[in-house]
C-alpha cells in the first residue's frame, strides 16, 4: 500500500518520523532510489524538497492508512 506525499520542511520530517513511532505498524518512504524506515528521523532528513511514497504493508487497513499518511501533509 502506498501514498505520495511532499516533504517540505524540516517540522514535517519531524512529525512523520513521530507518527510512524506510534503506528503499529512499520512505515517506509522511498523517493525511487533508496527506502527509509520513517521512524529514522536522521535518514528522513535527506528527503527534504522530494516528492516520497509512502509505504506499509497490504495487509494494514486502508483507513487507517490514509488517517496517517493525511496527518503527514
Amino acid at each position: 500500500m502506498t501514498k505520495t506525499i511532499q516533504i517540505t520542511d524540516n517540522h514535517q520530517v519531524e512529525r512523520i518520523s513521530e507518527l510512524a513511532s506510534k503506528a503499529p505498524y512499520e512505515v517506509w518512504l522511498t523517493d525511487d532510489t533508496v527506502m527509509l524506515d520513517a521512524r529514522s528521523l536522521l535518514g528522513l532528513f535527506a528527503l527534504v524538497g522530494k516528492r516520497v511514497h509512502v509505504v506499509a504493508e497490504d495487509n494494514v487497513d486502508p483507513g487507517a492508512f490514509a488517517r496517517l499518511v493525511s496527518k503527514m501533509v
